[in-house]
């Protein structure tokens, strides 16, 4: 009987400690990178997805406010005079973001969230990338949307800023918190 006791507490103990273990193997992979959230979120939506990530993954909250912030009739894409029509039809509009990130070359990992705008990243995106030095940087996009997918808004960036070290980006419409973990998980952080 005694020895039957001994055995169970053995096993407990052992797999306390392998999830202990396990617990720690997590920080410590997480603690190796600085990482940087960045988002922009029009109404709310990308906000969301991006505090999870950076509750999982430790790293620094960022959000990309635009100097003029978006009004519902900003965002009516039914109408082509809207503000986001607008900039989305023009591949050269930049618009003026308030941001200023004072220390982004202390981190080595940035994801930069967004919606999907007509397939694409929003241009307040743009703005911060061309503003901010993230050569050098692990850079992965993760998205929200109504409708399309991620593909066509990564494969833009990509082209538009090839010297920079992008990551495959992920579509995180309603996701929650395993789903984010284990994305995570799979990008090695």
């Amino acid at each position: 009987m005694y020895k039957f006791l001994w055995l169970c507490l053995f096993l407990v103990g052992s797999a306390s400690t392998t999830c202990a273990q396990q617990r720690q193997n997590m920080n410590n992979k997480q603690s190796n990178h600085k990482i940087l959230v960045v988002y922009f979120s029009a109404t709310g939506t990308t906000a969301r997805v991006a505090e999870r990530l950076a509750d999982i993954t430790n790293g620094t909250l960022c959000a990309i406010l635009p100097v003029d912030p978006y009004t519902s009739a900003d965002l009516d894409w039914r109408d082509s005079r809207s503000r986001s029509s607008a900039e989305m039809n023009d591949s050269a509009s930049r618009p003026a973001i308030e941001i200023e990130k004072e220390n982004i070359a202390d981190y080595d990992v940035v994801f930069i969230g967004y919606p999907i705008w007509w397939d694409l990243a929003p241009r307040v995106v743009n703005t911060f990338v061309e503003r901010y030095d993230l050569t050098g940087k692990t850079i992965i996009p993760f998205a929200t949307s109504g409708s399309s997918g991620i593909a066509n808004s990564v494969a833009m960036l990509k082209r538009s800023y090839p010297a920079l070290n992008w990551e495959e980006g992920r579509l995180l419409n309603r996701a929650d918190e395993r789903t984010v973990r284990n994305w995570i998980d799979k990008l090695g952080f």
